[in-house]
């Protein structure tokens, strides 16, 4: 129950999704947090025992202030906006606003949204918390948003509102060139760039809208894309309007209420597996290798996102150069193409948070070695098999604490991974034997 000093707006918290805020005694910002529930939220402060640091946030609340909002989604955004303008304390103490994660859009033909860390923005010349971006900083990037205390519930904001707003982080290919499209244009979260299926024009249109929507300005957004709709209709292109109907509908009933779920659970400053060192919800990526006395060799890659398979993801790797079975220098050829892969083609390659790879120290140290070339520093596991799940060792740098806790916490998200490669390369060896 809420101690009786403490102020509330309108007297009462209201069972909806929202932005809380708290002050102290002389009016000061002390935490910007979002929630699902404004009313449940805020009472689980003071319902619950506390460590020394939570306690002392709760103990210092004298006014509690909120800003409902539609949905979840919005709540998040308005969150990042709330701590970039008022740098509440405890948000800070909370996490070093170097390790914040951000969105930033690229400035370019085809602009891109990515994600960056606070440490990486000041890399680029952006202050963390900064309001206004320089000039020099503009002409690389459009906008940046932030800071996002979840990385989680910001990744899967952008996986939602892409299935809306659908953005491109392909470049065009030659003309001349048969023209494909990518995985996620086939699946209608890409407009099309990487095939040449949109101008440069009606590109940032889209940019434009998803800008609005990261500034918290919804209602501008609907406004913009009921303007889109009459223009399309003047133009009799039906098609566009119903499209952007959908869009509307969509916007307006989005399902996010998972965004933030379980961290309506958790209090902040609580005690629980969490690092800045990886995203554990992020990309993971598990290598394996495939081959009977070294004959129809081959290697896979498969990606684990929120701890689970992202199959569309997956790649398979023929083995070339290496003859007779020697697992560890196939081992070295697949993370050699699929490094040379991400330095030739940053966006359709993207680094993961972390690499798991079937295999003990001889695989990890030629992995280490090829990662070293490449300039490539991604934490790194290998899992010896021993003779049953339960026995499989894990080898990582055990010099690293925070390796260290998440390998123990998330060993079995790390083994369903390594199966999960190995699974999908049996596969791929057994149809290669096939002929099929």
């Amino acid at each position: 129950m809420i101690l009786n000093y403490v102020k509330i707006k309108n007297k009462k918290l209201p069972d909806a999704p929202g932005v809380y805020l708290y002050f102290d005694t002389n009016d000061k910002i002390l935490y910007v947090g979002k929630a699902t529930s404004l009313k449940k939220r805020v009472n689980s402060y003071f319902n619950k025992a506390h460590n020394s640091r939570l306690a002392e946030l709760v103990s210092s609340i004298k006014r509690i202030d909120y800003i409902q909002t539609s949905t979840v989604i919005e709540a998040l955004v308005l969150e990042a906006n709330k701590i970039k303008e008022l740098k509440p304390k405890y948000n800070i103490l909370l996490k070093d606003d170097k390790s914040f994660l951000y969105l930033v859009i690229t400035n370019e033909d085809f602009p891109r949204p990515l994600l960056l860390r606070g440490h990486e923005l000041e890399r680029e010349g952006i202050k963390p918390f900064a309001k206004t971006l320089s000039v020099t900083v503009h002409k690389k990037y459009l906008a940046v948003y932030g800071p996002y205390p979840s990385g989680r519930a910001l990744r899967k904001a952008l996986d939602l509102i892409r299935q809306i707003i659908p953005w491109s982080t392909c470049a065009p290919q030659q003309t001349g060139k048969q023209l494909r499209k990518c995985f996620n244009a086939q699946i209608g979260e890409c407009p099309g760039v990487c095939a040449n299926l949109i101008s440069k024009k009606d590109y940032a249109v889209i940019i434009k809208n998803l800008m609005m929507f990261f500034d918290g300005n919804r209602k501008g957004l609907l406004r913009s894309l009921r303007a889109q709709i009459r223009r399309a209709a003047a133009n009799e292109d039906y098609r566009a309007a119903a499209h952007l109907k959908r869009q509307i509908n969509s916007l307006e009933h989005i399902q996010d209420v998972a965004l933030i779920r379980q961290e309506d659970i958790e209090l902040p400053f609580a005690t629980k597996i969490k690092s800045d060192f990886l995203d554990i919800e992020g990309r993971l990526e598990a290598y394996d290798i495939s081959n009977i006395s070294g004959t129809s060799a081959v290697g896979s890659m498969v990606v684990f996102e929120n701890q689970k398979p992202a199959k569309e993801k997956y790649r398979k790797f023929k083995i070339k150069t290496v003859k007779g079975a020697n697992d560890v220098a196939m081992m070295e050829e697949v993370m050699r193409r699929r490094l040379a892969r991400a330095k030739a083609q940053p966006n359709a390659w993207s680094l993961p948070e972390l690499l798991i790879i079937d295999g003990g120290l001889g695989q990890i140290g030629r992995v280490r070695k090829v990662m070293n070339e490449f300039e490539v520093n991604i934490p790194l596991v290998g899992i010896a098999k021993g003779p049953d799940r339960k026995q499989d060792l894990l080898v990582f740098d055990r010099n690293n604490p925070e390796l260290s806790r998440i390998t123990t916490a998330y060993k079995v998200v790390l083994q369903n991974a390594r199966d999960e490669a190995h699974r999908f390369a049996v596969a791929y060896h057994r149809r290669l034997r096939s002929g099929r």
